[in-house]
């Protein structure tokens, strides 16, 4: 059940499924490997297995920074930036 804070792409995995039903409602696990599908986002969780991946993305540039930014949750947090370059 471990929380994937970042953007990935996956290295290494020994019989990895993740639950994306966070980010696409879709409630079976999905099976990670190098060869088909190696992508492993933010916010989702670790059901089975073990990995070891690349970061690729964090913060607003993830997936799940992408949509929170989209629904307007980012909105303070660049305001904030705007603030402390003036």
């Amino acid at each position: 059940g471990d929380l994937l804070p970042a953007d990935g792409i996956l290295i290494q995995g020994n019989d990895l499924k993740i639950d994306e039903s966070s980010l696409t409602g879709e409630s079976d696990q999905v099976k990670k490997s190098m060869d088909k599908d190696p992508m492993l986002l933010s916010g989702t969780h670790v059901m089975e297995g073990s990995g070891r991946m690349v970061v690729t993305a964090v913060g607003i540039n993830s997936q799940t920074g992408i949509i929170f930014t989209l629904l307007g949750a980012g909105e303070g947090e660049e305001e904030k930036k705007v603030k402390k370059g003036k």
